[in-house]
């Protein structure tokens, strides 16, 4: 088929939508489909089989976006709109393919051009607008639940990323061909290594080598939970003095603000901060330390990361939040309450207990095996392709 995927993001940058994104572009491409993206002006160009990349025109006054809502969508996604229709004036497209808020696009499209639209739902809208505290307006929030339902209720097809998500959806009743594909793809697999470019200077440290490393990956939004992470670390380095925080990701102004946390809170000799790196090097990290955190204290939808670290054999401590449980269990990671003390008790019964790690790893393993396969992944994309159908 030939679809036209409209993606509102930077694409492509490390952080969530975007590589659920790029892992739908290369499971398309692998089942043969052709797709013209349409995405921001802002991004790293990918090259993907099939793939074309459209950007809008450049906004000379926007050159980031900030994870969740934010005013300097608006002019970009109505760029992103008035491209859209450009293309579908132009093109001949079997399926309209879009993502979080070109849902809303989607409605009109398929009503305009006569074409199945899918929607990949990767949060519900307005509950992204109290989470951020982008905005109080009961009125803002109710007109963005209405389009949501409009979207949801018109669509042929709804992907939704995670359980808690899917449950939300099918509790409404309103959704057809409605599927969960969780976004199990390794996407550090997917970028190939040009110049030594997975290599990182601390890979290199023999001191730091020799240590026991606690790795967090992500984002350092305030939803991470990266507080929580420094606030109970003097609980274990009271035990284990030598041990080291990698904190890989971020922006560099989020970077300066946890770096000035650490001081304040005397750990910083035991915290390494790399800001953003890119997939192949966070991938290294992973292979390089000792326990991966995840201490998110908010939000419904699982850390993609998660998936990848079921595979790693390296244990896993998360925060009992409905963002983990619904993957997680206390056989395959251990969980702990979102608070400081209880999350280094967590680090210390893994530091402690090499049984346990063994177990817990073995666990995760067979799972990811067994349940978050690419494989499985792949079929459930053509699967919802298969069943779309024009009202």
């Amino acid at each position: 088929m030939k679809i036209l995927m409209i993606a509102p993001q930077p694409f492509f940058q490390p952080r969530g939508t975007p590589f659920s994104v790029l892992g739908r572009l290369h499971a398309l491409s692998e089942l043969g489909h052709t797709v013209d993206l349409i995405t921001y002006h802002i991004g790293q160009n990918v090259e993907i089989p099939k793939v074309t990349i459209h950007r809008i025109g450049n906004i000379p006054f926007i050159k980031n976006i900030n994870i969740g809502p934010s005013a300097a969508k608006i002019p970009v996604d109505i760029a992103v709109f008035f491209k859209a229709i450009s293309m579908l004036r132009k093109n001949e497209y079997d399926v309209l393919h879009t993502h979080e808020e070109a849902g809303f696009m989607g409605i009109l499209f398929h009503k305009w051009f006569n074409i199945p639209h899918l929607y990949d739902m990767h949060s519900s809208l307005p509950q992204q607008l109290h989470n951020f505290q982008f905005s109080k307006s009961k009125i803002l929030q109710n007109s963005f639940r209405r389009l949501e339902d409009s979207t949801l209720k018109s669509a042929q097809g709804v992907i939704t990323i995670c359980p808690e998500l899917y449950n939300y959806v099918e509790n409404l009743g309103i959704a057809g061909n409605h599927l969960l594909i969780e976004n199990v793809v390794d996407y550090a697999s997917l970028f190939t290594d040009r110049n030594g470019g997975d290599e990182h200077e601390i890979f290199k440290d023999a001191a730091i080598a020799a240590k026991k490393k606690i790795l967090y990956v992500g984002t350092l939004e305030p939803y991470q939970g990266i507080d929580l992470l420094i606030k109970g670390a003097k609980t274990v380095l009271d035990v284990f003095p030598d041990a080291i925080y990698l904190i890989v990701g971020g922006k560099p102004e989020q970077v300066v603000h946890y770096r000035q946390m650490v001081e304040a809170e005397q750990v910083a000799g035991n915290f390494v901060f790399t800001a953003s790196v890119q997939p192949r090097v966070a991938e290294k990290f992973v292979d390089f330390c000792d326990v991966l955190v995840s201490p998110r204290i908010s939000g419904n939808n699982t850390p993609l990361k998660i998936y990848s670290y079921l595979r790693s054999q390296k244990p896993i401590i998360a925060t009992r939040h409905i963002t983990h449980t619904q993957i997680l269990d206390d056989t395959i990671s251990v969980l702990t309450e979102p608070d400081p003390a209880d999350f280094a008790r967590g680090i210390l019964k893994i530091l402690q207990d090499p049984q346990l790690i063994n177990e817990i790893t073995g666990n995760a393993r067979k799972l990811a095996e067994s349940k978050y396969s690419y494989e499985v992944y792949v079929k459930k994309i053509q699967k919802v392709l298969d069943n779309l159908y024009i009202d």
